[in-house]
């Protein structure tokens, strides 16, 4: 539950980014880079709707099994504009997202742009040692509210799709999760990512219409 501190925090966030865009104009669109961890399971259960099948009125039930996701997965960290994938990162066996691991996996991004404008606030991401570590690559980090997967392109509209092609499949191995992730994220398209970085601003003007609470669509 968001408190009124929490909205009034997200309606100043907007303001102040929707301010940006209106003085820069699509510009600032094309300078943001985001980017966001989610865990790829060895298999994604089907949703409702892709598990649904057509039967005849008089057609015998079958039975349901309950399944859950498998305990196989790899974490995997997406960074992106508006032109599409920028860079793909998996964690390896046994190590885990800290300051350390963040800091490489920006340097690897370093490598492949000259400018990163936005990242969220989890706790490895807004560490002291990765403020110092972003503050030496010259990259500008823009505002973002806490508790907004709402506000965050990877959240609201690449992770849900991106797990959706996934569902159903069921992968042997890490390797076999990473190559399909890859070439999902290449077939997406260039518009689909630009439709993401888009609707941002719909969404930053929602959420101070709708006094700072959460945005569906």
């Amino acid at each position: 539950m968001l408190t009124q501190e929490h909205k009034e925090h997200r309606m100043q966030v907007c303001q102040d980014l929707l301010n940006q865009y209106k003085a820069e104009g699509e510009s600032f669109l094309d300078r943001i880079i985001t980017g966001d961890e989610t865990w790829c399971h060895h298999y994604e259960l089907l949703s409702k709707r892709q598990s649904m099948e057509w039967r005849h009125v008089n057609s015998q039930l079958k039975k349901k099994f309950k399944t859950l996701p498998s305990a196989g997965k790899v974490m995997c960290t997406v960074f992106w504009d508006r032109k599409g994938v920028i860079l793909l990162d998996f964690l390896e066996p046994r190590q885990t997202i800290n300051s350390d691991h963040y800091i490489v996996t920006l340097t690897k991004l370093k490598a492949r742009i000259s400018r990163v404008r936005q990242h969220d606030n989890a706790r490895s991401h807004t560490s002291l040692k990765t403020v110092e570590h972003i503050a030496n690559l010259g990259w500008t980090v823009l505002p973002h509210p806490p508790y907004s997967p709402d506000l965050v392109p990877s959240d609201f509209h690449v992770f849900g799709p991106m797990k959706d092609g996934l569902r159903g499949q069921h992968f042997p191995s890490s390797n076999a999760i990473v190559r399909a992730v890859k070439q999902w994220a290449t077939s997406a398209g260039a518009d689909f990512y630009k439709c993401g970085m888009q609707v941002l601003v719909h969404r930053w003007r929602k959420c101070i219409a709708n006094g700072g609470d959460y945005v569906g669509k």
